[in-house]
């Protein structure tokens, strides 16, 4: 039976990841680095439950309360429990980020109004980064590398190359289907080359179960599978949605919210018609289309 609670895996010494499955809408990963009298942690999650939960995780495995939380982009399901570190946590992410969890406040509560998110303060990084930063903790470097436009405008791969571990955020779904509402497709691919760059063993994604490096070659093909759909109906004057009702999924059939496509494809689309990288998507657009994919039943918040 696959596991359906949160777990939590030692990387290496002093390193752990925090998998929530199956991995789909809203049930990311996060984790930590600590030695028992400094902690980063490394995105929160969804609700006040889960992110409660998971600091009685990291409590359990001997870590101190965190005294940095990173962000990894601005998605409430990896930026709402941020609220659950303070006071003793200064949070830090890309400064596009901060600009974005502030745009964004409290979005999850109007995608899903039936989901109880609990006592949530939306909270954005108070530090911020442009390029690259580093951290130290529990004698490991840390370093933060904004790649660019990709999931969104301000992504943060925490990468530690004295572990060989590398925390994607939500550039690499494992399992599941890129989202790229936010983004870029361009900016995507481009990310894949720098994680692939920095030869990492052990994969932590946004969601699903931890990978190897195998995940990259996984994710691009999809990337490119979106490229070469979008292309071919945008030349031929297709709207997104008749694109992803057409298109023949293949190996991509298996994996989580398929309905996703239809945004990629809107993403793809504004992209060849020369929009900037990271330009907003009409929201009620994308999520209409998707809800159509889905057999006209919204997209379901898991957590």
């Amino acid at each position: 039976m696959p596991a359906t609670d949160p777990y939590t895996v030692q990387l290496a010494s002093d390193v752990y990841a925090y998998v929530q499955p199956d991995g789909g809408w809203c049930l990311n990963n996060a984790g930590w680095i600590g030695d028992g009298t400094r902690t980063v942690l490394i995105d929160t999650a969804a609700t006040e439950r889960r992110a409660l939960a998971l600091r009685g995780a990291l409590l359990a495995h001997g870590a101190a309360p965190p005294d940095t939380v990173v962000n990894t982009h601005h998605h409430g399901d990896h930026t709402y429990g941020n609220c659950v570190f303070l006071p003793g946590a200064t949070v830090v992410g890309h400064e596009e980020c901060r600009r974005e969890v502030l745009a964004a406040d409290r979005q999850l509560h109007l995608l899903w109004p039936r989901t109880d998110f609990g006592d949530i303060r939306v909270t954005p990084p108070s530090v911020t980064y442009r390029d690259r930063m580093t951290l130290h903790a529990a004698g490991t470097e840390v370093r933060l590398i904004h790649p660019g436009t990709a999931h969104t405008t301000g992504d943060t791969i925490v990468h530690l190359p004295e572990r060989g571990v590398v925390f994607t955020g939500d550039l690499v779904f494992h399992g599941g289907t890129p989202f790229l509402a936010t983004g870029s497709l361009r900016g995507s691919l481009r990310a894949v080359g720098l994680l692939r760059s920095l030869d990492a063993e052990t994969v932590v994604p946004g969601h699903g179960p931890l990978a190897d490096p195998s995940v990259y070659d996984e994710t691009e093909a999809y990337l490119r599978f979106v490229a070469e759909l979008a292309e071919d109906g945008h030349a031929r004057g297709l709207t997104p949605l008749e694109v992803a009702r057409r298109a023949d999924l293949g190996v991509f059939g298996e994996l989580r919210e398929p309905e996703r496509l239809v945004a990629n494809v809107h993403r793809a689309y504004a992209e060849l018609e020369g929009l900037p990288e990271g330009s907003p998507l009409d929201v009620a657009a994308v999520f209409g289309d998707m809800t159509a994919m889905n057999g006209g039943r919204p997209v379901a918040c898991h957590a």
